[in-house]
């Protein structure tokens, strides 16, 4: 087994005469939790974009767990552990944060017709293993409370809590979080940090996320990743990035700090 679960190769997007993405290569580390810091344009969407599969890849590769995934779709790495989280929550409205939960796992046998109509018991009981599941999800991030609430109604943060919380519904291998910290109470954002580092720790997971809250990164990414230009400028832990002069102007220009700098 590789010690990188993913490993992006010289990956570039055009998008007509504009490089989003440029010969861009990095490795993510199977069990830890990367950080991708970088300024508004540096191409850090675009990348995660490409690697779930959003985004047709203009050049490079994308390796995960082993295998090439260049251009492969959403739907198809979402079954080979792949997933990933939205800066604005994408919650089914009228359904309930149970509900939500329980409509992740794909190829039930609900959702064929036939199925459904001739072997009602075979679905009654596929249900109730999925339910089980998701009642052991809403524990976990202590959602319990909540559990038949409209996931409509849900707080930001909780909404954010319930995207992370669909990941646990299927085997993830790893977690694509795009600034899962923003629009998030600071109550919340640090129940968020709470159930990454235990999915992390107890579970597994391996995450990649995206964030500019630096405390946040701070307290759970080990390395960062610094985009600018669509490419890697920088690689290493929090405090080395806050103190090295290129990563200090590509975000704020000379003579200035990043904000949680000591």
């Amino acid at each position: 087994m590789s010690e990188n679960i993913l490993e992006i190769k010289n990956l570039s997007k055009y998008f007509g005469g504009l490089a989003a993405v440029s010969d861009c290569s990095l490795k993510v580390s199977r069990g830890t939790i990367t950080g991708i810091i970088g300024p508004n344009g540096s191409g850090k969407t675009t990348l995660f974009n490409l690697i779930a599969g959003n985004l047709k890849t203009s050049s490079g590769e994308v390796i995960f767990d082993n295998e090439n995934i260049t251009d492969v779709p959403s739907f198809e790495l979402f079954t080979k552990g792949l997933l990933r989280t939205f800066q604005i929550a994408h919650e089914f409205s009228n359904l309930s944060v149970l509900e939500n939960l329980m409509m992740v796992p794909g190829n039930q046998s609900g959702e064929k017709l036939m199925t459904a109509l001739l072997k009602p018991n075979i679905v009654a009981q596929e249900e109730e293993v999925v339910k089980e599941k998701a009642k052991e999800v809403v524990d976990f991030l202590n959602l319990k409370h909540l559990s038949n609430e409209l996931a409509g109604n849900l707080s930001g943060g909780q909404k954010k809590l319930l995207e992370l919380g669909r990941t646990m519904m299927v085997d993830a291998k790893l977690v694509l979080l795009d600034e899962v910290g923003a629009g998030v109470n600071r109550t919340l954002l640090k129940d968020l940090g709470s159930a990454i580092e235990k999915l992390n720790k107890e579970k597994g997971y391996t995450f990649c996320m995206i964030e500019h809250d630096m405390d946040f990164i701070g307290r759970l990414c080990d390395p960062v990743i610094v985009m600018a230009e669509g490419s890697v400028l920088f690689e290493g832990s929090v405090e080395e990035a806050k103190n090295d002069e290129r990563v200090i102007e590509s975000y704020l220009g000379r003579g200035s700090k990043i904000k949680g700098q000591n």
